[in-house]
């Protein structure tokens, strides 16, 4: 069952990236999106002479058109059929992640059959655990809302996972550790690594408004937007994206909450305290108050947007410090379990 986890793990790096190809193709040959419009904005505002066609200074002292989300529609007819192809590449990409989840998650089984316990007892299987989360909630956005095509940078950050997983935090399935065999495990853990997969799809959504905000501001000063600011033309409109940030990262918190404070009672069990300023703890605190400055900045009037998205972003910087850096730098109470 072990050879088959590992097994398995594979199959679902090599469907992510298989997906990865074809979101991209989309990304790129697709028909943009009415979704990709922005609504409060005019993106054609320089550079309009007499002739009412839109033009802007671009880097060099040339001039260029400035781009334009509508530039999809009324295509010659082999646009429109590349376009047709990238759409069916977007699909096929979309059933990729699909199997993939199936993959990733027969890993996680396989591994707990192996293990006699549940998958998320040390670092490599929480990372594990966690991109699986990450896929599914995504998966749920992508079949209900038409932002298929954001599934490129999703399943970037999920081979990234993924693939470290393998490589730097790999392990042997066997016997939880004595001082983790609780079953907080499962209440604690499972709180963690569902909030955590949650986050990394927020902050994707963050990163990608970010973008499609500079890209506005550009074209709305008639400036030709640079990479990556210029990959916010294809993505949907920065509204939706915030708005979809925001939903995440409320979907969330709470669920760390809960985590933080069921480590809080397993501590008391395991350590006769509830809270020790141990760096894994202290790390998790600090999560929890650069994710609550999100919320707060994101629902109080005054605060910019992209500021507020600027802050889950630094909220996603320290749970890679929590889950990566205090576990395999730093020595603390949780340094035995590598989670």
């Amino acid at each position: 069952m072990a050879a088959l986890s590992d097994q398995l793990l594979t199959v679902a790096v090599l469907c992510y990236a298989l997906a990865m190809l074809g979101h991209a193709v989309e990304y790129a040959f697709g028909n943009r999106r009415p979704a990709a419009r922005t609504d409060a904005r005019p993106l054609v505002t320089a550079g309009r002479g007499t002739s009412g066609s839109g033009s802007a200074d671009v880097p060099g002292g040339t001039s260029g058109p400035v781009p334009d989300p509508a530039a999809g529609q009324g295509l010659p007819a082999d646009r429109e059929a590349l376009a047709r192809r990238a759409d069916l590449a977007g699909w096929a990409a979309l059933w990729l992640t699909v199997l993939g989840a199936f993959a990733q998650a027969g890993c996680l089984v396989a591994r707990g059959l192996a293990a006699d316990r549940v998958p998320w007892g040390n670092m490599y299987e929480f990372t594990i655990a966690t991109g699986l989360v990450g896929v599914v909630a995504w998966l749920v956005l992508a079949f209900r809302r038409p932002i298929r095509h954001l599934g490129l940078f999703v399943t970037l950050a999920v081979v990234l996972l993924l693939g470290f997983a393998a490589v730097r935090l790999y392990s042997q399935a066997g016997p939880l550790v004595p001082a983790l065999n609780s079953y907080w495990l499962k209440i604690h853990v499972t709180a963690a690594v569902l909030a955590t997969g949650i986050f990394m799809v927020g902050f994707v959504a963050a990163l990608l408004y970010l973008i499609r905000d500079r890209h506005d501001d550009a074209v709305a000063a008639g400036r030709w937007p640079r990479f990556p600011v210029s990959l916010g033309a294809q993505l949907p409109d920065a509204a939706t994206l915030e708005r979809m940030a925001f939903r995440l990262h409320a979907l969330a918190f709470p669920i760390w909450t809960f985590a933080i404070m069921a480590g809080a009672i397993w501590a008391q069990e395991a350590w006769t305290r509830y809270w020790g300023w141990d760096p894994k703890e202290t790390w998790a605190f600090i999560s929890w108050v650069v994710y609550a400055a999100y919320l707060h900045a994101r629902a109080t009037a005054g605060w910019r947007r992209s500021t507020a998205a600027w802050i889950a972003i630094a909220g996603w910087t320290t749970m890679l410090i929590n889950l990566f850096v205090v576990n395999l730098v730093i020595e603390g109470l949780h340094s035995y379990s590598g989670t």
